[in-house]
Order: structure tokens, then C-alpha cells, then sequence
């Protein structure tokens, strides 16, 4: 899903229509690449990642953020400092950010997790409330990080943009809770890829999510419901 109510493709701002956040993921590590948990183990940047920092960073700042927040783990820092690079924003760096923490999960791979925990694993995806590998709740991570994403937007002019950049997991329950769902609805949201991102803009009755998983520009929405 890629699709946006607000702005052109053009660059620059949007025409004022309130708020609206930029969550971004991290560029790629070695992890991602051989399909380990990560959670808030501190892992950094592959070469490629770094590159697709740079790509998107060059994406984004023609959008004009006006802040950047991002988690102090080392892979969502170095791919937040490649758009302050280019903006000039200083960016400030929360832990309430971070990457769920999954305990013995963490380091171990798609395969491993399934082998070792497999009930465990198959009550999380049916949205059940799992502390994974005894770490923390999705909610836990939404009740620490969705308000980091609230004090910085309140912040911000009432046009205004700010870019967040996080984990994906952290990223969706993030959004569920600005959506306002029930946290058992979280998982309907697709993975966010390496670098893509997506944008909530603020309407009259809250927070919608207007991109999802976006690589590239949003382009206004012509038609009925905009």
C-alpha cells in the first residue's frame, strides 16, 4: 500500500493540512539479512544499508521535515544522521524508540524461533499478548513509545512535519496506537521494508495513516475520498 490524501511529488511543502509524521525504518544490517531478531540488540548499518539511508534521506528532505527523532540504537542513528546531513536538523535521539526487547529471541533466527518456541510464536501472531522470549508486550512497546512520537509532534508548527525513525515493530505499534486500535488488530499492518517509511497526517478526527511501506514520493489523491 502506497498512497497519500496530502501534497504533491513535486518537493517542497504540502498544502496545510495539519501534522503529519514520518516514520521511517532503518536502513539494512546483517541481521536483517540473515533473518535475526534483532529487538534492542545494537546492531549497525551493512554498506547497503547505509546506501539506502542515503537514497531515502535524499527522498525525505525534500519534503522539508521540521524535526527528527529517532532511537539511539546504532542502525536508526546513522540512518537518521544521513537526513540531518542534508537538512541541517539536528536530530535527538529517545530510547523510548528502540526495538521491542524479546529476551532469548533476540540472535536467533526466523527458523531457531519457530524450532525453539513455536506455540509461543504462533500465539503472537494470532494477536495474542506475548512477551516473546519473556521481553516486552507490543502494547509495552506502544505505552514507551508512542508518546516520544506525541511530545515532538506537539512541537511542531501546524503544518509541520517530523520524521521519525525507528524498528518496525516498534514503528506499527506506534501506529495502531496513534490509529487508535486494539492492539490485536497491530499485525494487519505489513512489515515495513529496509528504508521505506510510513506517514500519518493529522486529520478532524485524529491521526490516519496515509502511507504504508513507501519507497518513493507521495503523490496526491485524486478522487472522492480526500
Amino acid at each position: 500500500m502506497s498512497t497519500a490524501v496530502d501534497g504533491g511529488a513535486s518537493g517542497g511543502r504540502r498544502q496545510s493540512r495539519g501534522r503529519r509524521i514520518i516514520l521511517w525504518r532503518h536502513g539494512q544490517t546483517r541481521w536483517n539479512v540473515e533473518r535475526r531478531f534483532q529487538g534492542s540488540t545494537d546492531v549497525e548499518l551493512t554498506e547497503v544499508g547505509l546506501g539506502q539511508a542515503r537514497r531515502a534521506a535524499r527522498l525525505l528532505a525534500s519534503l522539508r521535515p521540521d524535526a527528527v527523532v529517532a532511537s539511539d540504537l546504532r542502525r536508526a542513528a546513522a540512518t537518521a544522521g544521513e537526513l540531518a546531513a542534508l537538512t541541517g536538523l539536528e536530530v535527538t535521539y529517545d530510547e523510548g524508540l528502540r526495538e521491542t526487547y524479546a529476551g532469548v529471541w533476540q540472535g536467533l533466527t526466523h527458523e531457531e524461533i519457530i524450532a525453539r518456541h513455536g506455540e509461543e510464536y504462533a500465539a503472537w501472531k494470532r494477536g495474542e499478548p506475548v512477551r516473546r522470549g519473556g521481553g516486552e508486550l507490543e502494547s509495552e512497546v506502544a505505552d514507551r513509545a508512542a508518546p516520544v512520537v506525541l511530545r515532538h509532534t506537539e512541537k511542531l508548527p501546524a503544518d509541520g512535519t517530523l520524521v521519525v525513525v525507528s524498528h518496525g515493530g516498534t514503528i506499527r505499534t506506534t501506529i495502531g496506537r496513534l490509529l487508535g486500535l486494539e492492539s490485536h488488530h497491530w499485525e494487519s499492518f505489513g512489515g515495513l521494508s529496509n528504508c521505506c517509511w510510513s506517514v500519518l497526517g493529522e486529520g478532524s478526527r485524529g491521526w490516519r495513516l496515509l502511507e504504508h511501506n513507501a519507497g518513493t514520493l507521495p503523490e496526491p489523491v485524486l478522487g472522492d475520498d480526500v
